[in-house]
């Protein structure tokens, strides 16, 4: 899915499952904004709630062009597709976090990303029937973290 697309305010509820047990959920707004820089921010507030109570909770992403490795035809050396005439392929998207760090690739699929030495494998799934909801997935592994976690995009009309 292109990350344009998704520019709009979008509702989310997010499912937290930890290997000892405990649950959570999340509701809220995401705000995707195209900025003059041309990133997508993507802007979170909520409430995550547990058995003993709530919290709000917010978070702030962005959606960048991954212009690493560019040749300045606008493409890389490496992956420029044979039969490629026009050579004006757009690069792929990234997510960083909000303070610039690289966080994993924009793509539908399986993404890796390593947090120390916690592993989130994970990945973004749109349904085909439809462009107004997507899911992302995240299965976090390692000595601080052990969780499952899916959350669920839905467009508002």
């Amino acid at each position: 899915m292109d990350p344009l697309q998704l520019v709009g305010t979008w509702d989310f509820r997010r499912e937290i499952r930890h290997a000892d047990g405990a649950e959570y959920t999340a509701d809220g707004e995401a705000r995707f904004s195209l900025q003059d820089d041309g990133r997508v921010c993507w802007a979170e507030h909520g409430t995550l709630r547990w058995a003993a109570g709530s919290t709000p909770v917010t978070r702030t992403l962005f959606i960048v062009r991954d212009r690493r490795g560019q040749a300045p035809s606008g493409r890389s050396d490496d992956d420029a597709p044979s039969g490629d005439p026009a050579g004006d392929r757009e690069p792929p998207w990234r997510v960083t976090f909000e303070d610039g760090r690289d966080f994993h690739p924009w793509t539908a699929g399986a993404v890796e990303h390593l947090c120390g030495r916690d592993l989130y494998q994970g990945g973004i799934e749109v349904p085909a029937r439809t462009a107004s909801s997507w899911e992302l997935r995240w299965h976090v592994t390692g000595p601080e973290k052990d969780y499952l976690m899916h959350t669920w995009y839905t467009g508002r009309p």
